[in-house]
């Protein structure tokens, strides 16, 4: 399998640029977890495994045969930025992820920036890579991706991937501004949807809305790599980068709560979640709220309840055989489910940005301010705002 491309400058002090850690009170959350012992497959555009942040922390050999293909070369330079910001060391002058003792499992899928017509071949479709990560020892799938349409073959992707117990976080994409169209996999019941916020809590304008929206994640102002070429960071800002912190944060509580299932680790950080508003009316920009795996980690806040019931829909689940005997979690109650459509449409990553300021090259379109006056103060990621609905 190849290694990926070494970079070859990076641009200036990035990690000052990271806002989100010292909000979520990184520093802190890690004398108590660094999501050691929990690996995340990231399915996206590949894994570098060459940045000073990411080595030996790129699990290349632990990739299901049928998604092998180029795992470990990025082809747009996405999939990289995804992995460092769940895991990075930030060695280097590097991304510093939020669960830096986690692990990553690359799992390449063919997404809209493939352009070149042999290696689309060779790639594995987002359904199979689905799949393959679902069949890898990874307890969480990050996918920083999506589509306005579903198809049969990602549905039974999904739903074969909660049957193994993983939990499973994907964008809800970055079109708010304009379309706001329903975003799959987001929009799947058995995946948490994750919307974009800034430092002081407001929704990111393009971040897109709906019944489908579960959490919201820190995605304005987040750095990415400019590209595959690996030379320097871009400031970036995307459903992307949200999901992947997402995934960091549910790493971060699972690795401090081995035992629990993934319905546990995601009614934690439902309860915990930051709101203004009542926990049972989610809302359509943020969905439950803020995540503040601090709240659980630090202040020991937090209900798993049932390991076999689902924390949105109160329904049973079953227990999966997964390494850690997670069981399946679901994002949104069937009836408030949009509708589903059967057309076409390109899969593309959740878009950064990093770019240019006006160009997303099929990345979702990523323009535009802060939207809906959803804000919940300066530090959002980590301050109390409001008691734990009964």
């Amino acid at each position: 399998m190849s290694t990926g491309l070494a970079p070859t400058a990076v641009a200036d002090d990035v990690h000052a640029k990271q806002w989100y850690l010292h909000d979520m009170l990184a520093e802190r959350m890690w004398k108590v977890s660094t999501g050691k012992g929990i690996k995340v497959a990231v399915i996206d555009s590949g894994v570098n495994p060459a940045t000073p942040s990411l080595k030996g922390k790129v699990l290349a050999d632990d990739v299901p045969a049928a998604a092998s293909y180029g795992a470990t070369r990025d082809y747009d330079g996405h999939g990289t930025t995804m992995a460092e910001l769940i895991a990075g060391s930030g060695a280097g002058d590097g991304l510093q992820g939020l669960a830096p003792g986690a692990r990553i499992i690359p799992v390449r899928a063919a997404l809209t920036t493939l352009t070149d017509k042999a290696e689309l071949k060779k790639t594995a479709s987002v359904p199979t890579a689905i799949r393959a990560a679902a069949d890898s020892d990874a307890q969480i799938i990050s996918m920083s991706l999506g589509r306005e349409f579903t198809d049969d073959a990602m549905e039974k992707a999904v739903k074969y991937a909660a049957t193994k117990g993983k939990l499973m976080f994907a964008a809800v994409g970055n079109d708010g501004d304009k379309d706001n169209f329903i975003g799959f996999p987001a929009a799947y019941p058995e995946v948490v949807g994750v919307g974009a916020a800034d430092k002081t809590g407001t929704v990111g304008k393009f971040s897109q809305s709906g019944d489908y929206i579960d959490l919201a994640s820190p995605g304005v102002n987040v750095p990415a790599w400019c590209d595959a070429t690996f030379k320097q960071y871009c400031q970036g800002k995307g459903t992307s980068q949200a999901t992947a912190i997402a995934s960091a944060s549910a790493a971060l509580v699972w690795s401090a709560h081995p035992k629990w299932t993934a319905s546990q680790v995601l009614r934690v950080m439902i309860d915990t979640a930051g709101r203004d508003w009542p926990k049972n009316q989610p809302s359509k920009y943020l969905g439950y709220g803020l995540i503040r795996p601090a709240q659980n980690l630090i202040a020991g806040k937090g209900n798993p309840g049932a390991p076999d019931v689902d924390p949105i829909t109160n329904e049973k689940t079953s227990v999966a055989g997964s390494p850690t005997g997670a069981t399946p979690s679901t994002s949104v109650p069937a009836s408030s489910q949009p509708p589903k459509s059967t057309s076409g449409g390109g899969t593309s990553a959740a878009g950064s940005s990093a770019k240019s300021s006006d160009s997303n090259d099929q990345l979702w379109i990523v323009l535009g301010a802060a939207a809906a006056v959803v804000v919940l103060g300066g530090g959002a990621f980590a301050v109390v705002r409001a008691k734990r609905s009964s």
